[in-house]
């Protein structure tokens, strides 16, 4: 059996520093939410060397105590044959908690790219796939998954709800984001390139970098997305400004929105980590051009924000 160390590769076939391995805890503290749609799936991890990836680590591990029918792992090799390794559920070791199954290793023809026809094939026998895809492919990927209506649990990046690709669908609440998000410390390789910022080395001359924004999309539910955001304070014109050029006010602070305001309402893209659907709907996403004019008489274009409408079913704190 191959080693299995910490850590989850992908290689961008862009030509990008694309290159993340995430540790095991990032993935344990996330799918310990998901449990139950586990029980006799079929599970692709389609960009994952197995050789070195947490998410096949995870799964193995667990196979039986999730009750997986099958655990399929695919990678990209850029210069050669890649290979898949598979895990099939042997009924005489159900209830064998301890028991950490064999897999079945199998050469492929191609080099593994989960566009590949390989790779295609695999995807449409998988029930949920579950994988770290490369930033730089992420609307690649995302469409590919919605092309062939599969269940999904992916990392990505906060921004990616900006994307043409990707804005549909999480206005159409037919994506949207798991439990954990924020900033995350990554191993990368040895090649990578030191930053000044969100890097460093640790005692035993491994590199990391940390990601900010990082975030799970899915679209398998979660209690998370059925909270009510708890808004108590009202609106007043003079705390909240108006755009230039749009007919919203702008909140610069999930914390502020405000209660009694139900016209269109401009919030940073960090509101989507406590989107409720059945609280607010979305307007649109804008990553630029949203003017507002200041106190002093200059005007600042906004960052990405995320316009919202309050449906009326808000909480208020008492």
């Amino acid at each position: 059996m191959k080693e299995q160390t910490n850590s989850n590769l992908h290689v961008s076939r862009a030509g990008k520093t694309d290159e993340f391995y995430t540790d095991i805890s990032m993935i344990e503290n996330e799918l310990r939410h998901y449990r139950e749609y586990f029980k006799n799936k079929v599970v692709f991890c389609n960009c994952d060397d197995p050789a070195i990836s947490n998410f096949w680590k995870y799964f193995q591990i667990n196979f039986y105590m999730l009750g997986l029918k099958k655990l399929i792992s695919t990678h990209y090799e850029s210069d050669k044959p890649s290979y898949k390794l598979e895990i099939i559920r042997q009924d005489d070791k159900i209830g064998q908690l301890a028991f950490l199954p064999d897999y079945v290793e199998t050469p492929l023809t191609g080099d593994g790219d989960f566009r590949s026809p390989e790779a295609i094939q695999l995807l449409k026998e998988a029930d949920i796939v579950v994988t770290n895809p490369p930033f730089s492919l992420f609307t690649d990927y995302i469409a590919q998954l919605r092309a062939f209506h599969k269940t999904f649990l992916v990392i990505g990046n906060l921004n990616a709800i900006t994307y043409k690709e990707v804005l549909p669908s999480i206005m159409a609440n037919e994506i949207w984001l798991g439990y954990n998000s924020g900033h995350f410390w990554f191993k990368v390789p040895e090649s990578y390139e030191a930053k000044k910022t969100d890097f460093k080395i640790d005692e035993n001359g491994q590199k990391w970098r940390r990601m900010g924004n990082i975030c799970w999309y899915t679209n398998l539910d979660t209690t998370q997305r059925h909270e009510k955001l708890t808004i108590f304070k009202n609106y007043s014109p003079e705390i909240y400004p108006k755009y230039d050029n749009y007919d919203a006010i702008e909140v610069s602070r999930v914390a502020d929105i405000p209660c009694d305001y139900f016209g269109v309402i401009g919030v940073p893209i960090t509101y989507m980590t406590r989107y409720n659907p059945d609280q607010f709907e979305i307007v649109d996403v804008k990553s630029s051009g949203l003017l507002l004019t200041k106190k002093d008489g200059t005007v600042k274009s906004m960052y990405k924000r995320v316009l919202i409408r309050n449906k009326g079913g808000q909480t208020h704190a008492n």
